[in-house]
């Protein structure tokens, strides 16, 4: 049986002063912009950007975001967020994040997003479009 392939990318980020709150840990609100920094790193690794899906005639909206709170990333941690495809049959995009403190080693969140495809008309995508299925192909998944 072949094994799929796996797509990841790694997005290093440095925690800043504005990304604490007052007890100096990483406030929950900015996981959602440290994934978002993630897929568009994975994006420009593999030719999936969101201007991309826009030429193609569609949008890519997040509509399901889940966090799992491992350990407090703290001002001036070092952390690498390690980003995922997530391979499914239906008309979505799924990532599985994996963010590390680089210092430790340790892990510090786990997280999981879902995008949907709608067309210019705001329509959602209930087949898989054709550029994605093309681009599973280009990159080994089907």
């Amino acid at each position: 049986m072949d094994e799929k392939k796996i797509l990841r990318a790694e997005k290093d980020i440095d925690i800043r002063f504005n990304e604490v709150d007052s007890m100096g840990i990483v406030w929950h609100g900015n996981y959602a912009l440290y994934f978002e920094d993630a897929r568009e790193t994975f994006g420009k690794l593999y030719q999936l950007e969101y201007l991309y899906m826009y030429s193609m005639g569609f949008y890519a909206p997040l509509v399901d975001l889940h966090v799992q709170y491992k350990r407090a990333i703290k001002y001036q941690d070092k952390i690498k967020i390690i980003i995922e495809y997530h391979d499914t049959e239906a008309a979505k995009i799924v990532f599985d994040y994996t963010i590390v403190n680089r210092e430790t080693n340790e892990v510090m969140a786990l997280g999981q997003t879902t995008q949907v495809f709608l067309n210019h008309d705001y329509e959602l995508m209930l087949q898989v479009p054709e550029f994605f299925t093309e681009w599973k192909k280009l990159n080994g998944i089907i």
